[in-house]
């Protein structure tokens, strides 16, 4: 019996081209509380939850860290991420992507290490109404990405077994929770990180963005 695939979506730099909008709302957030941080540092942490990201930045630099100041760094960070809205455009092949799975009557949801009020920005340039897409955020789990329980979240509401899902996503961090919760992952390269380090973390196979992946579709078992 063949089993059928159910594909489990991140959002940030891999189906929208925003990673570099949140390393910058990020940048600005920090600033605000007089934290000096190098643009690179933060974004090798684009993709875990704002949580996780802001606890270990702050360890590693020495700086205080409260809840506080935490919820002070998130608000910031979603407010200059909202003002860079228009400047958020979907990868390419992205729409093509979801809408040839549509098509071809096999499943698919978003997980998002982001908030309902940085994701919707992204949702909305991507088409994609959360009212009849199924789309798990940070607000919905108790932890997010490197656990696992964003993507345990979607597959569950797929009513699908999760060792059936494909994860997609841009980041290691992607990469590490699809291997804990026994997906299969995919990694594209639209977020920044390079092949051998998604390989690394637990990538099957790597594309450049979701164009390319749609071209090779077969190899990740997306038949019509």
């Amino acid at each position: 019996m063949r089993i059928e695939p159910v594909f489990l979506f991140d959002l940030d730099g891999t189906l929208v081209d925003s990673v570099y909008q949140h390393v910058l709302a990020w940048k600005h957030a920090l600033d605000s509380e007089g934290i000096e941080l190098s643009v690179w540092r933060i974004h090798r942490k684009i993709g875990m939850s704002g949580g996780l990201f802001t606890n270990q930045l702050l360890r590693e630099i020495g700086v205080d860290i409260s809840e506080e100041r935490i919820d002070r760094l998130r608000r910031a960070h979603a407010a200059s991420y909202q003002q860079q809205a228009s400047q958020i455009r979907p990868l390419p092949g992205a729409r093509e992507l979801l809408r040839w799975l549509s098509d071809a009557k096999i499943p698919w949801a978003i997980a998002t290490s982001g908030r309902m009020e940085t994701a919707a920005v992204n949702l909305a340039s991507l088409g994609v109404d959360p009212q009849r897409t199924p789309v798990v955020t940070r607000d919905q789990v108790k932890y997010a990405k490197p656990d696992p329980d964003l993507f345990l979240a979607a597959a569950a509401r797929l009513n699908a077994p999760i060792e059936t899902a494909v994860v997609v996503g841009d980041s290691v961090w992607d990469m590490m929770a699809a291997v804990r919760c026994r997906a299969l992952g995919v990694g594209l390269l639209s977020g920044g990180y390079g092949p051998d380090e998604l390989r690394q973390s637990g990538a099957f196979r790597v594309y450049d963005d979701p164009a390319d992946m749609l071209r090779r579709i077969d190899e990740v078992g997306g038949r019509r």
